[in-house]
């Protein structure tokens, strides 16, 4: 591991400056303590434009940045993260990798293995655990029984190079693993390619070591967005609205004989816009400085990424019989 002057400021790369990583070039130029030393991307008008914008310097080819700084966001599109992850990983350069990890778990395992080898940071960007309803639903969840899950969005072309599952359900997968914590014990899944080569609509039903059973959704061909989930155990039932950062609890409460559900207590928690992508670079920063390990780890990011591939594996064997 390189170690760290922490008298200066921590020195930044964002590789890969398309729709997201602009943002996260954006991010890390309005930090005090840290230094945008580039941004990389194979597009140079891109690269170029970006790094104007953000008074750094563009380049073409990662490999140009990987002795020049401590850490880098990788946001690239997810065939190229274990490359680019390894070569910087190779010299000793922490690294935020976009979600999902990598497109295998060949490939993650080998990104686990060379991180921990060498005392490295890997973090992976499951933006979802940043925003404060799915924070503050870590207070209320205990020991959920069933969980219903749905991600819908409208198409995006830029976002069909991997399967829905890995670009949209593996969100809620994350949380869902994150809230059980239990072993996934059967998957069943169907899906299917709409308008693009990879599944475009999914649904899996994972039913936990523990009894649990979540069933989640997710579609990129839906007329509009919504981004919910429902927690059903036995002290009540709890809904989240991902986009309106809005929880609603409903409990026992033998004193409630009106309302729409007599003999049960409705609460509504409403939460202020935040940025939770600033929130989750500032996260990555402090954890390299402080050489913590991230709540969202390589290996955290790797069983969420084994539930997925399973899903999109039953998927595309369904479609071929």
């Amino acid at each position: 591991m390189r170690p760290l002057n922490h008298n200066r400021k921590l020195r930044v790369g964002v590789i890969g400056v398309g729709y997201l990583g602009k943002f996260h070039a954006e991010k890390y130029a309005r930090m005090e303590q840290v230094e945008l030393v580039g941004v990389a991307d194979i597009n140079a008008s891109r690269a170029t434009e970006t790094a104007r914008r953000y008074h750094t310097q563009a380049f073409t080819d990662h490999r140009q940045l990987l002795n020049g700084v401590d850490a880098v966001s990788v946001v690239v599109p997810t065939p190229a993260h274990f490359a680019v992850g390894m070569d910087f990983l190779r010299h000793d350069v922490d690294v935020l990798i976009e979600k999902p990890l990598t497109t295998s778990l060949a490939e993650a395992d080998e990104l686990i293995r060379i991180s921990e080898e060498r005392g490295l940071i890997v973090q992976v960007g499951h933006l979802e655990r940043y925003n404060p309803a799915v924070i503050a639903l870590r207070n209320y969840v205990e020991r959920p029984l069933f969980i219903e899950s749905h991600r819908l969005s409208t198409f995006k072309p830029r976002c069909t190079d991997v399967s829905v599952v890995l670009d949209l359900m593996i969100h809620d997968i994350d949380i869902i693993l994150n809230f059980v914590q239990s072993d996934v014990a059967q998957i069943h899944a169907a899906g299917a390619p709409v308008t693009s080569d990879q599944v475009d609509i999914a649904n899996a039903r994972l039913q936990f070591a523990n009894g649990c059973v979540a069933n989640v959704t997710a579609s990129r061909i839906s007329t509009r967005n919504q981004r919910k989930i429902r927690v059903f155990q036995k002290k009540g039932y709890i809904s989240v609205d991902f986009a309106k950062r809005e929880i609603v609890r409903i409990q026992p409460n033998c004193e409630a004989t009106g309302g729409l559900l007599p003999g049960m207590d409705i609460q509504q928690h409403c939460f202020t816009a935040s940025d939770a992508l600033e929130d989750e670079l500032r996260a990555f920063v402090e954890n390299v400085r402080g050489r913590r390990a991230p709540s969202v780890s390589a290996r955290v990011g790797r069983r969420a990424l084994g539930v997925a591939l399973n899903i999109v594996a039953q998927i595309n064997s369904g479609s071929r019989s």
